[in-house]
């Protein structure tokens, strides 16, 4: 009589087998799942500049011909996804839509590089693009999601490291040159002040001196003419 709870021989097969197959099953998900996908949440652009969108991979299986580069955008108001650039062995850019010969290639799948460039972004442009890359046997991924904001420029002034230290050397050489001029223009003002006092008091006692010197002058002409008087009188007994 057999007893209660005792497996039997398809039982104890049973349980041989299980562990094996828990085991292919974890190594089939890991395979799966080799390919890695990286690429930047939330990208930045302005209206009519160049903006990249960066998209790298990870494979276990060595790249070969047969891999896949997809890029899949879904606009901001939503809607469905539309396929706007398609790489395999060489770039296929869509040849219909919005992004019509705006989307180039820039990446290198021989280093594991599947971006884009897109030309000449429009404000209508915002919108949610995804990366998907398949390389067989490895075609399961996860799904990284790319959100483009494109906004005007406009009058924003960006300072960099450069332009900073500029700044900071010619700021206050350019202060110390100001206020030696300042100094400088009160300075000849002052001078200029004084010298219009000093001409107007000049005038005057030149005005004064003249006379004072034309008088001297002609008493000593009158001096001189009495003495030559005097010495030819001396001199006529001779």
């Amino acid at each position: 009589m057999r007893r209660r709870g005792a497996a039997g021989p398809g039982g104890r097969l049973l349980l041989f087998l299980l562990p094996r197959g828990a085991l292919l099953l974890l190594l089939g998900v890991c395979n799966a799942l080799s390919l890695e996908i990286k690429a930047s949440p939330k990208v930045r652009a302005y209206v009519g500049e160049q903006v990249l969108l960066k998209c790298s991979f990870k494979s276990s299986s060595p790249i070969t011909e047969s891999l896949l580069v997809d890029w899949t955008y879904r606009p901001l108001s939503g809607g469905q996804m539309e396929t706007v650039f398609h790489y395999q062995s060489i770039p296929h850019p869509t040849t219909a839509g919005k992004f019509k010969d705006r989307i180039s290639w820039v990446g290198n799948v021989a280093n594991g590089d599947a971006s884009i460039a897109i030309q000449s972004p429009e404000l209508s442009d915002n919108g949610t693009f995804i990366c998907s890359v398949k390389n067989p046997p490895d075609v399961y991924h996860n799904i990284p999601q790319t959100v483009l904001v494109v906004t005007e420029r406009g009058l924003t002034f960006q300072l960099t490291s450069a332009a900073l230290l500029s700044i900071l050397v010619f700021l206050p050489s350019a202060l110390v040159v100001i206020l030696l001029l300042v100094r400088m223009g009160r300075k000849f003002r002052a001078l200029k002040e004084k010298g219009k006092c000093g001409y107007k008091k000049s005038s005057i006692e030149v005005s004064d001196e003249p006379e004072h010197t034309d008088t001297a002058g002609c008493g000593g002409k009158i001096k001189e003419w009495c003495l030559n008087c005097v010495d030819t009188d001396e001199e006529d007994p001779y």
